[in-house]
């Protein structure tokens, strides 16, 4: 009997069954961190007991924290998909965090808060009950309406604040009781239209939002109270002030001036009283002579700026290390032929005009403009 072989055919592997679409979660809520590793499981429990039954995801947008923040965020999310972290590499700022949160958000409203617990998350709820009536674009928890409180601020953070919102009110005509709170939730939709004309630099996003909807966003504001810190520390400073007037002045002048230009020329007018003081010291109590007392006052003007400048206007590129030595001299270097084209610009105008005043404030001016071009160019290389 002859026997035909028997060609077997290896079973088909069975595929595993697609995953069936979803959708983009309703909320987004967006939190930047520092150094706040500690809070973020603590927030998360409270965000999924506060927003049971919604659909939504928290979003942590972490400045590379050394504290383990980010793997914290990530820890969490490899069991609940609804926790999301972007870990931002070479870039610091609560508003460039924000920024970027909202952006990578796909949610129909966002909402932004703080890591640290002084938000009250349970407000989240009567947010999106609101923006969900279609009647407002923006809802803004308030300390300075009836029912809200900024208690737990110490009394010069307490006058800081009030001050800054009535300037905020008067200056800008924000209409808001609080418009320095870091509290709010947004339409998305609107947030993209104006995501385009708003700042990566400072620590006020929402009036930042405000400010650039010039009336045209409609407003509700709701009442909370301001809870104390439970781990880590405040991350507000000195820092805060020259952000915030550099914000009013872009907003005043319809962005006409760059923020960080700003905040650049606010560092060179403080660079003026260092060389006035380094003068007088090495001049008039030192007995040196005028031009080498004008050299030494020169230097620590300049060495004055740039720190400060690398902690402030560009503390997003912040140089360190190697890099911070070698971006002084570059910056020194700058600043000489700054110096030699503010002369020049103020000789030629002088020449044509001799209102000396105006030939200096020219020149000032050019000088001004060359420093902050060429060394954001060369020196914290801004693309």
């Amino acid at each position: 009997m002859n026997h035909v072989p028997v060609m077997t055919v290896p079973a088909a592997r069975s595929e595993p069954p697609a995953a069936a679409a979803r959708p983009a979660p309703e909320l987004s809520v967006i939190v930047p961190t520092y150094g706040e590793h500690d809070n973020v499981p603590l927030l998360v429990e409270r965000l999924r007991r506060t927003l049971e039954g919604r659909d939504w995801e928290v979003i942590f947008v972490d400045d590379n924290s050394p504290d383990g923040t980010a793997a914290a965020a990530r820890a969490l999310g490899a069991s609940d998909a609804r926790v999301r972290c972007i870990r931002r590499i070479g870039r610091r700022g609560l508003a460039g965090a924000c920024l970027e949160g909202m952006l990578a958000s796909q949610a129909r409203y966002v909402a932004v808060m703080d890591a640290d617990l002084q938000h009250d998350e349970s407000l989240l709820t009567g947010m999106l009950d609101r923006l969900r009536q279609e009647d407002v674009d923006l809802v803004v928890a308030s300390r300075y309406v009836a029912g809200g409180s900024a208690e737990s601020f110490s009394r010069l953070r307490a006058r800081a604040s009030r001050l800054a919102t009535d300037l905020a009110r008067r200056v800008l005509r924000v209409a808001l009781s609080d418009p320095m709170s870091g509290f709010f939730m947004i339409r998305r939709e609107r947030f993209e239209e104006l995501a385009p004309a708003l700042s990566s630099q400072g620590f006020k996003i929402l009036l930042d939002i405000v400010a650039t909807g010039r009336g045209r966003l409609r407003i509700a504001e709701l009442p909370y109270v301001f809870r104390e810190r439970v781990h880590g520390e405040s991350k507000l400073d000195s820092r805060v002030a020259l952000d915030f007037v550099a914000l009013v002045v872009a907003k005043l002048t319809n962005d006409a001036v760059s923020f960080r230009f700003l905040l650049f020329c606010l560092v060179g007018l403080t660079g003026i009283g260092i060389h006035m003081a380094v003068l007088d010291l090495a001049h008039e109590r030192g007995a040196l002579g005028f031009g080498l007392a004008q050299t030494i006052a020169t230097v620590s003007a300049i060495t004055w700026n740039f720190v400060l400048n690398n902690m402030f206007t560009y503390r997003d590129q912040r140089l360190t290390g190697l890099g911070f030595f070698t971006g002084l001299i570059r910056f020194q270097v700058i600043c000489a032929v700054g110096a030699i084209a503010n002369v020049g610009i103020a000789q030629w105008i002088y020449g044509y005009d001799h209102g000396w005043w105006l030939a200096g404030l020219a020149g000032a001016l050019m000088g001004a403009v060359w420093n902050y071009v060429v060394s954001a160019a060369f020196v914290w290389r801004q693309r």
